[in-house]
């Protein structure tokens, strides 16, 4: 079943001295429970295509569908609740509230849908012990190491059972025994939550654990392989 459908999507940023075509005619489809990964060297058009997928940028034309819903006809208060209940990001940079525990951050967005405490108690502890870090819980992010935080922002991207998870360059922080852990948790939650991932990335050890690699250059899909 297909989450994603991108249709001839352009994204061109203007300046007083330059115009850049960032997104140049895309056109793409992802199914639910894909571990999905888009490479390409820098300035390719990653990190903007999956901010358009997250709908934190807007194309200059083109559609993209989340479960047939045209996030270009969505009023800005309709995209913010749209996002906060399908789309799951992690960042490179962790982007963990620091003045809330680990709990409290993964928490944090099902708080803001409503979801009553019972429920959002038994999702947070059940994700804390998927990414091993159950008896972290009421821990700050200042104490927590640079993989556990991006451990952390993985149980909160997956808090509110979203469409898909969206991952800029998830491991560029980590150390090589990190990331791997990191990698192997995204792998065994996708399998078993069937919630598609999707990476921004450099780094080859993201592309081996890819079930599919899309590569960019200037904005364009010149490769899209799906590994046997």
């Amino acid at each position: 079943m297909k989450v994603i459908e991108i249709k001839d999507l352009h994204k061109i940023y203007n300046s007083t001295q330059i115009k850049v075509h960032a997104v140049n005619g895309v056109t793409l489809s992802f199914n639910e429970g894909e571990f999905a990964t888009i490479v390409g060297p820098s300035g390719s058009g990653k990190t903007t295509l999956l901010n358009l997928l997250g709908g934190l940028d807007n194309p200059t034309s083109g559609q993209i569908l989340v479960d047939g819903t045209d996030l270009s006809t969505l009023k800005p208060s309709a995209l913010t609740d749209f996002r906060m209940r399908n789309i799951g990001f992690v960042f490179q940079s962790y982007n963990l509230i620091p003045v809330l525990t680990a709990k409290e951050n993964v928490e944090f967005i099902m708080s803001l849908q409503k979801i009553t405490a019972k429920d959002r108690e038994e999702r947070t502890f059940e994700l804390l012990k998927a990414v091993g870090l159950a008896d972290r819980a009421d821990t700050r992010p200042s104490k927590l190491s640079g993989g556990q935080q991006q451990r952390i922002a993985v149980a909160r991207a997956l808090a509110s059972k979203p469409k898909f998870v969206l991952a800029d360059e998830p491991t560029a922080n980590l150390d090589t025994k990190s990331a791997y852990v990191l990698l192997d948790i995204m792998e065994q939650l996708n399998r078993e939550e069937k919630i598609t991932f999707i990476f921004s990335t450099h780094d080859p050890r993201v592309v081996q654990k890819a079930q599919r690699v899309i590569t960019l250059e200037d904005g364009r899909v010149v490769s899209d392989e799906l590994k046997k």
